[in-house]
């Protein structure tokens, strides 16, 4: 028999009643009736009741042992009797009467329960990940994400992408948030950086004649953490493709990402290729986001024209000077009380808008300070535009057309949910499309790149020369899943011409682009095919199909939303070695010498 196991904690069953067999794993609970004590044994793969009675000589050491203490036991399986048999586990019809007992690894006392369904702080939690990690929703978790990434692998195998690693070492990127930098011995003064995405990579292999590539891609970013998005770094689906356009790259991930959600939804719904496609203006207009969440029926509908020249003065002395009106309808919402809309109006003003004005269309009526503030057929235009019957309320959202439409974005997510109207138990995909490629900075005034700056115009250089670049679009496109999205992806601007005139748009010389992106352009000047591709994140796939609410529940050491890890205890000084090694000397802000010195005193003095 094996040194510690003839069998897993959950590979036994009826079957293997009177055999001996071995098992080892951790005391997950334990329960004394007296003359008998039973102790769950638990390991990967599932849990064994193991039972001794009082009269046997492991009586005593199972006693002991304390909860999480690593044991191996020996013993004979038997049936449980009817009344003791728990078909909640693959195991629950037999037990182990345990022979023999060796204590491997004796656990201190626990500063949090494994065993039950206790919440503990992110603090408490990521501090003592290793014993997170040992209970049930954790451990599921992280083996739906090797399954995930294991079917992802399968599945872009068979679609004919071929997988290549490209650097984790390279050269800073412009993608949109801070560069991880690591400081080269050798060039004293000079830094490498992590990669933001293998973007310039990935295009360096399609001028290399590789035609499919994919990668699950570890990307690095130094960015705040939010519920959807985790500081320090995260993992991509990378997948870039020659000779093709926007509609090959849909044709092509579409299958993969619709039949790996089918394959894990659970029972729930998986939208059918092909999905949905819906403009960047469309998307903003409807939904008042560029990542809609299409399981919530409500649209938004543009009812300025009804508001211009209108007894309500507030709307029509705000669209004199450039507002636009929004309507978010709630079907059904006539009949709720007074206090309802109140709450919604103060919720309004709590996330900075100055209230939120409504209709009630009830007994073809149209109630509320704004229904009586407007004639008859400005109520009537209103209440055809959004699609509203009697018994339905609407609401409003007034301002500037960006300030109006993501405000009416998120009117249509509180009243969605106010009112119960979520389609449940879904996955509904989408492509949005035809993003701007550039966008003016409120700040500056200034001109930049609004979405990915390598992606190619609409109308290549015709368009950059003859359009108003705020009018241009591009090749570039989201998709998105559950109003969450999981990529942004573009067909490539191969064209060197093209990208000297993008990137002077965006106030870029010739020389600033090629100082930033000299190898890949250096590249498309030998021949370059046309090529796009995209990127979906393996971790929001993962939360979604977990349905959980934060990254952090499917990754395995996962750092704070401050973007440490309270297990490694990183990031840490370094110490004088190091520093005199990298040629670095440190100048901390005042606040933080203290703490520095703290932790390593010749640091801070380096």
């Amino acid at each position: 028999m094996h040194r510690y196991r003839s069998h897993t904690c959950g590979a036994l069953r009826d079957s293997d009643a009177g055999q001996e067999v071995k098992l080892s794993g951790w005391t997950h609970r334990k329960r004394d009736h007296g003359n008998l004590m039973f102790v769950d044994l638990r390991d990967q793969y599932g849990i064994t009741q193991c039972v001794a009675d009082i009269s046997s000589p492991v009586f005593k050491t199972l006693e002991g042992v304390r909860p999480e203490s690593v044991i191996c036991v020996t013993g004979k399986v038997v049936p449980r009797s009817a009344e003791t048999v728990n078909d909640k586990l693959p195991t629950g019809r037999i037990e182990l009467v345990v022979a023999s007992v060796e204590v491997l690894s004796e656990a201190a006392v626990l500063p949090m329960q494994v065993a039950g369904e206790q919440e503990y702080s992110e603090e408490l939690r990521l501090t003592y990940r290793f014993l997170d990690l040992r209970r049930e929703k954790m451990r599921d978790n992280i083996l739906l994400r090797s399954k995930v990434i294991a079917s992802v692998r399968q599945r872009m195998w068979g679609a004919g992408f071929v997988e290549y690693q490209t650097p984790i070492l390279t050269a800073s990127s412009p993608e949109g948030a801070r560069d991880f930098l690591v400081p080269s011995r050798l060039h004293p003064g000079k830094f490498y950086a992590l990669p933001q995405a293998p973007q310039q990579f990935k295009q360096l292999l399609m001028t290399s004649g590789f035609d499919r590539y994919f990668q699950i891609a570890p990307c690095f970013r130094d960015e705040d953490s939010r519920a959807d998005r985790s500081p320090g770094e995260f993992y991509q689906l990378d997948f870039e493709m020659a000779f093709v356009t926007q509609d090959d790259v849909f044709a092509a991930i579409e299958p993969v990402l619709a039949g790996l959600f089918e394959e894990f939804s659970k029972g729930r719904t998986v939208t059918k290729p092909p999905f949905q496609r819906i403009t960047y203006d469309d998307a903003m207009a409807k939904y008042g986001s560029d990542k809609p969440d299409l399981r919530n029926p409500l649209l938004i509908a543009d009812v300025t024209e009804a508001f211009r020249g209108s007894n309500f003065g507030l709307f029509a002395k705000n669209i004199e000077k450039g507002s636009i009106v929004r309507a978010i309808p709630a079907p059904g919402a006539a009949d709720q009380p007074r206090s309802w809309f109140d709450k919604l109006n103060d919720w309004a003003r709590e996330n900075g808008a100055g209230g939120l004005g409504y209709i009630q269309y009830k007994d073809n009526e149209a109630r509320g300070p704004i229904g009586k503030n407007l004639d008859a057929e400005r109520v009537a235009a209103i209440k055809a535009a959004v699609g509203l019957k009697d018994g339905d309320a609407v609401f409003f959202a007034c301002d500037k057309p960006e300030t109006a439409a993501k405000f009416a974005g998120q009117v249509r997510t509180k009243v969605c949910n106010e009112l119960n109207l979520l389609e449940a138990n879904q996955f509904k995909f989408c492509w949005i499309v035809d993003f701007p490629m550039y966008e003016r900075d409120a700040d500056t005034g200034k001109i930049e790149f609004s979405h990915n700056p390598f992606s190619m115009p609409q109308g290549g250089m015709d368009a950059l020369l003859n359009q108003d670049p705020l009018t241009i679009k591009a090749y570039q496109y989201d998709i998105v899943c559950n109003g969450v999205e999981l990529s942004s992806g573009a067909i490539r601007n191969h064209l060197p011409e093209v990208m000297y005139k993008a990137f002077e748009i965006a106030g870029y010389t010739n020389a600033d682009v090629e100082a930033r992106f000299g190898g890949m352009l250096n590249a498309f000047k030998y021949g370059a095919p046309p090529h796009g591709g995209s990127a979906p994140g393996i971790d929001r796939i993962v939360m979604l199909l977990a349905d959980e609410p934060n990254l952090r529940e499917v990754i395995l050491f996962p750092m704070t939303g401050k973007a440490e890890d309270l297990l490694m205890q990183a990031p840490n000084a370094a110490s004088e070695k190091q520093l005199r090694e990298l040629h670095i000397k440190l100048n901390l802000p005042k606040e933080t010498v203290k703490d520095a010195a703290k932790d390593a005193p010749a640091a801070a003095k380096a």
